[in-house]
């Protein structure tokens, strides 16, 4: 578009960070972030993972800036309970601490720690960008041609476009999809992370696992745990499915809002149902290491997912969670936010106007989060909630029971954004 016109991206966070980048390398006037917390983003000490691919596309459209820590991942390992040793003290000695080897599967991935990779892309924001911390945006409406974003101090400002990169409890889809909410779906993820140098003196392997994830599978649930990079070195990050005890979390009206819970402040009754979990369905080797987090470390999240019907309206664009919310087992939340930012790049680019820069995004990234959606559906429901026989089967049969979730998808981490060729 020749009209470089005025952007604002509600949130600040990665998808946030991302689109303001992508507005401004589009031509953008102006371009206003306006992220509602005061504090450091970067203290957010989860991971997460980025397939190898997704992350050399990222990388050659600038959504994800060079030299940002990472740790190499080759392969993923799903083990289960071999019943040799109980209990979340000293591991038994041995290899077989670690659980039994169902199968074994390659892994083209690299993990980041939140708030290194988010601090990567502050850094990398074009100066042109006006971050705002501490500005709370209670509502956007339309206003003729443009869209108006009102603010939680009482003002009001004006923007040729707005992005909704606000989450998902996003304030952005309320306009463009009231009658889209996150739904629960029943279970809930434990996350945790520790520093790897405590997990090293417990580890049978002698460091064999590095570049591994271990998927740990009992009934009912699943557990993936693999390292980070961290701000004061190497970390091992967690994450825990499973249903919580009935009524634990007050989740079961379906017109409660989407929530989490804050790291340190998991209830009696959570602590106690976690600790049970690790020592009746862990091998004793990931039960120890997981025991060894900190409360302060420790949370719970909700798993929530929801598909919008359209990303834009009006003057309006989601993005990230804000437009979709994927259950964590597709490994591509943090790559779909940035393709989204990429796909916005694009059609701005391509558009001789604000009509077709909306049309261009919604063509881009509507299908393409929607597929994402129930192919989490579908690993969730056989990763949680109808879990397989996992110890009577052997490798051949997880491998069929894995290829069967998948449904025809090439795996998970998210799709290429590049089109499929066509036959001749």
């Amino acid at each position: 578009m020749r009209d470089g016109g005025t952007v604002a991206v509600i949130g600040g966070s990665i998808a946030g960070c991302a689109f303001a980048a992508a507005a401004v390398r589009a031509g953008a006037r102006e371009v206003v972030v306006l992220e509602r917390t005061l504090g450091r983003l970067e203290d957010r000490g989860l991971g997460l993972c980025v397939h190898d691919e997704r992350a050399a596309e990222l990388t050659a459209t600038g959504a994800l800036p060079a030299g940002i820590a990472a740790h190499r991942l080759v392969r993923r390992r799903w083990v289960v309970r071999d019943g040799s040793g109980t209990g979340t003290g000293a591991p038994s000695a041995g290899p077989a601490a670690g659980g039994r080897v169902i199968w074994e599967q390659p892994f083209p991935f690299h993990s980041y720690h939140w708030g290194l990779l988010w601090r990567g892309l502050r850094d990398g924001m074009p100066a042109a960008v006006d971050y705002r911390q501490g500005e709370t945006v209670t509502a956007v409406v339309r206003a003729g041609e443009r869209a108006e974003v009102r603010l939680g101090g009482g003002g009001a400002e004006r923007y040729d476009l707005t992005v909704g990169a606000d989450g998902y409890r996003s304030v952005v889809r309320r306009t463009v999809c009231p009658e889209s909410r996150p739904h629960y779906a029943g279970y809930v993820c434990w996350r945790g992370n520790l520093d790897a140098r405590r997990a090293a003196a417990l580890d049978p392997s002698g460091g064999e696992w590095d570049d591994a994830v271990t998927t740990v599978c009992f009934p009912g649930g699943s557990c993936v745990v693999y390292r980070i990079p961290g701000p004061d070195g190497p970390r091992v990050n967690w994450v825990l499915y499973a249903t919580p005890p009935p009524g634990a979390l007050g989740l079961d009206d379906p017109a409660s809002d989407p929530t989490s819970f804050p790291a340190g402040r998991l209830s009696p009754e959570l602590t106690e149902h976690l600790a049970g979990l690790l020592a009746r369905e862990f091998p004793p080797y990931w039960a120890a290491v997981l025991s060894l987090t900190e409360p302060e470390d420790t949370f719970v999240q909700p798993i929530y997912d929801l598909e919008t019907p359209r990303t834009t309206s009006g003057r309006f664009l989601l993005g990230g969670d804000a437009a979709t919310v994927v259950r964590p087992h597709n490994t591509s939340g943090a790559a779909k936010a940035l393709q989204d930012a990429s796909a916005f790049e694009t059609a701005w680019r391509e558009a001789a106007s604000w009509d077709g820069l909306l049309r261009g995004y919604e063509e881009a990234r509507g299908p393409a989060g929607r597929d994402l959606v129930a192919l989490a559906r579908r690993l969730g429901r056989a990763q949680v909630e109808r879990t397989p026989p996992w110890a009577a089967m052997n490798e051949r049969d997880v491998e069929a029971w894995w290829r069967e979730q998948l449904a025809g998808a090439a795996g998970i981490g998210g799709g290429s954004m590049e089109p499929a060729p066509r036959e001749s």
